[in-house]
C-alpha cells in the first residue's frame, strides 16, 4: 500500500473514530452523574469544594474550621437575592442552566483579548461545580458541569437551585454560605444586613480567597461601585441609596 493511501486510510479512521470516542466519553460521564433529585428535600452536609479546601488546608498545614449555616429562602433578604442574581447571572430565570447568549459574548471577548478575561457560568453551573466538581480548569470538568447543570434544572425548581447556591458559595477561607458570611464578617443575622453589607458580600463572590468583604482594596471598591450602579439601573435601590453608599466606597 502506497504512503498516500496509508495516510488517507489513517485520516478516515481518525475522522470516524474521534466522534465515536467523544460520544463514548460523554456517555460514560453521563452515566456517572450524581442523583441531584435528592436535593429537592435534603440539604447537602458537605460539598466537593468544601472537601477540596479541607485537603488544601491539610497539605498546607493549616487549620480548617468549616463555617456554614443553612438559611431558609424566606430568611434571606430580597435585596441580597436580587443583588447576587443580577450581578452573577442576570438571565437566571430565563435560561435552562446554560446562558448561550452570555456564553457567545464571553467566547468573543476572550478571543479578542487572546486570554481568559470573561466567564459565562450561570448560577446553576456554579452550583454544579461547588457541589460535585472542583476548581480545576479543564474541558472534561466543563462537560461534567454542563451535564450536571442541565440535570439540576430538570429536577429542581429555580427557587431551590438559588437557595442551594446561596448556602454553599464560598466567602473566604472555610466560610461557606450567606448566613455564615454575615455572622463572621458583620456579626449579625443574614436578615439584618444593610445595603453596604449586601454589596460587600456580593462583591467578593468572584474572588473569595483574595478579597474580604470587610476589606478596602482598589478592586473591591471598583466592584462595589459597579454593583451599586447595576442595582440602580435595575431600580432595586433609589438614587439617594446609590449615591450615599457609593460615596463610602470612593474613599481609599
Amino acid at each position: 500500500m502506497s504512503r498516500p493511501l496509508v495516510a488517507k486510510t489513517i485520516l478516515r479512521g481518525l475522522l470516524f473514530g474521534l466522534p465515536v470516542v467523544l460520544l463514548a466519553t460523554v456517555l460514560v460521564i453521563y452515566l456517572g452523574l450524581p442523583d441531584v433529585c435528592t436535593l429537592k428535600n435534603c440539604n447537602p452536609r458537605t460539598t466537593a469544594l468544601m472537601l477540596q479546601r479541607y485537603r488544601e488546608a491539610q497539605r498546607g498545614g493549616r487549620d480548617f474550621r468549616l463555617l456554614q449555616q443553612w438559611a431558609a429562602d424566606k430568611k434571606i433578604p430580597q435585596l441580597l437575592k436580587n443583588t447576587v442574581r443580577v450581578c452573577e447571572d442576570a438571565g437566571f430565570y430565563q435560561h435552562h442552566g446554560i446562558d448561550f447568549t452570555e456564553l457567545k459574548a464571553a467566547v468573543r471577548k476572550n478571543w479578542e483579548k487572546r486570554k481568559y478575561v470573561r466567564g459565562a457560568s450561570t448560577i446553576t453551573q456554579q452550583l454544579a461545580k461547588n457541589l460535585y466538581l472542583s476548581t480545576e480548569k479543564s474541558i472534561l470538568r466543563k462537560i461534567k458541569e454542563y451535564l450536571i447543570a442541565r440535570r439540576l434544572e430538570s429536577c429542581l425548581d429555580k427557587k431551590r437551585i438559588f437557595n442551594l447556591y446561596l448556602n454553599v458559595i464560598e466567602f473566604g477561607p472555610a466560610i461557606f454560605g450567606v448566613q455564615a458570611a454575615a455572622d463572621y464578617y458583620f456579626h449579625k443575622d443574614i436578615s439584618l444586613l444593610n445595603l453596604e453589607e449586601v454589596v460587600r458580600l456580593t462583591a467578593v463572590i468572584p474572588r473569595p480567597l483574595t478579597e474580604s468583604p470587610v476589606g478596602n482594596s482598589r478592586w473591591l471598591r471598583w466592584r462595589a461601585g459597579w454593583i451599586l450602579d447595576t442595582l440602580y439601573r435595575y431600580h432595586y435601590i433609589s438614587r439617594e441609596q446609590h449615591q450615599a453608599v457609593r460615596q463610602r466606597f470612593s474613599q481609599p
